[in-house]
């Protein structure tokens, strides 16, 4: 079965403004229990803020680091998922669920990314 990487997509500038509402983290339970138990969830969690990160680029034969946080960008993923679905549409449908558990008025975006199995992995 295909493997689907969910990055988790958050305006960092805002987070700290979310307040959950009094159903948020038992709607989150209830649907992590179920996803966990259909066999789809095989890793999941929530990400540090930039501030913590830093960012590496090779650009003209070296590699440069910068460390965070990274004020110019406004969208950062926040969190992750991966799973393990039948196919995309399955994918889609768990994305779709998490983001439905959230807060109406958070802004909470997902991107959902096929794993290209047939890359070498290390292990290989």
């Amino acid at each position: 079965m295909p493997r689907f990487l969910s990055l988790i997509r958050i305006d960092e500038q805002q987070a700290s403004e979310f307040r959950s509402d009094p159903g948020f983290e038992q709607r989150m339970g209830a649907l992590f229990k179920e996803i966990t138990k259909a066999g789809v969830m095989l890793d999941t969690a929530g990400l540090l803020p930039t501030k913590e990160g830093t960012r590496l680029l090779w650009d003209g034969g070296k590699v440069s680091c910068t460390d965070g946080p990274f004020t110019e960008t406004k969208e950062v993923v926040g969190g992750y998922a991966l799973l393990q679905c039948k196919d995309k549409a399955e994918a889609v449908e768990w994305t779709r669920r998490f983001l439905e558990t959230h807060p109406a008025h958070w802004h909470v975006g997902a991107e959902l990314r096929q794993i290209d199995e047939g890359t070498a992995s290390p292990e290989a």
